[in-house]
C-alpha cells in the first residue's frame, strides 16, 4: 500500500522541482495533497505561472498523523525566508517541520530543504545534501557536496536539477511494494530525460513505450 505524502509548496514555488515530485507520485499510484505555505491556496511558480493548492498550511498543522511522508518543494520565497520568519504561514510550516520530524515520518526535500530541516531540529547527525549556498547554514546535519543523500528517513537533494538522483530512492520509500519493478528504472530515466532535454520527454518516453509495446 503507497503512503500518504503531505507536499508543502512555498510562494513562489520552483515549478521544475514541484512537479517532479507530483508527476512521479502520480505515474506511481502514490497519494498526496499539495498545501501551499500561504495564506491562500493561490501560488506561482518562479516563472510567475498561477497555480491552485489543495489547501494552505495552517489548516496541515496539527494533523500531520493523516500523512505518513512529507515534501519541501523550495522555491525563490526561500531567499527572503529570514524577512518574513514571523509570518503565520512560515511559523506553521516550520512547526510542522519539526512534527514530521519529531515523528519519525519520512521528509523529503531539495535547495534549502535540508537547511530548514536543521532549523528545525530534525536532522541531529543526519547527512544531507543542500544547496551550496545554504551549506554554511547547517549546524546538526552533516551537509555533503554529493547531489543527494539519503539518510534514515531523511531524503535531500542540491537543488531541482537533482532531485532524479533521490527519486527511485523515494519511491522505494514510500511504496510498500513496487508491482512493477520496471517503474523505478523508468522513472529514474524519465528525470535524468526531463533534466537533459525537457522539451522532448514526452516524446522519447512514448517512443520508448511503442517499441516496448505498451
Amino acid at each position: 500500500m503507497a503512503k500518504k505524502v503531505a507536499v508543502l509548496a512555498v510562494n513562489p514555488v520552483n515549478g521544475c522541482g514541484l512537479f517532479q515530485y507530483l508527476e512521479a507520485f502520480f505515474e506511481n499510484g502514490i497519494s498526496y495533497k499539495v498545501f501551499a505555505v500561504s495564506n491562500t491556496k493561490e501560488i506561482r511558480t518562479n516563472s510567475g505561472i498561477a497555480l491552485i493548492a489543495d489547501d494552505v498550511i495552517a489548516n496541515l498543522k496539527g494533523h500531520e498523523d493523516e500523512f505518513d511522508a512529507m515534501v519541501f518543494s523550495c522555491g525563490d520565497a526561500i531567499p527572503q525566508f529570514a524577512q518574513h520568519a514571523n509570518e503565520p504561514y512560515n511559523q506553521d510550516l516550520m512547526a510542522v517541520i519539526a512534527a514530521f520530524g519529531q515523528k519519525g515520518k519520512i521528509m523529503i526535500g531539495h535547495c534549502a530543504g535540508a537547511m530548514l530541516f536543521d532549523m528545525a531540529g530534525v536532522i541531529d547527525g543526519k547527512t544531507i545534501a543542500v544547496h551550496p549556498l545554504a551549506k554554511s547554514a547547517i549546524q546538526k546535519g552533516k551537509a555533503t557536496d554529493n547531489k543527494s543523500e539519503a539518510d534514515g528517513n531523511i531524503y535531500t537533494a542540491q537543488d531541482e536539477n537533482s532531485i532524479w538522483t533521490m527519486m527511485s530512492q523515494v519511491l522505494e520509500a514510500l511504496l510498500l511494494a513496487l508491482k512493477n519493478k520496471g517503474k523505478k528504472k523508468r522513472s529514474e530515466d524519465f528525470f535524468r530525460s526531463f533534466m537533459s532535454c525537457p522539451i522532448r520527454v514526452y516524446e522519447n518516453i512514448q517512443k520508448n513505450d511503442n517499441n516496448n509495446g505498451i
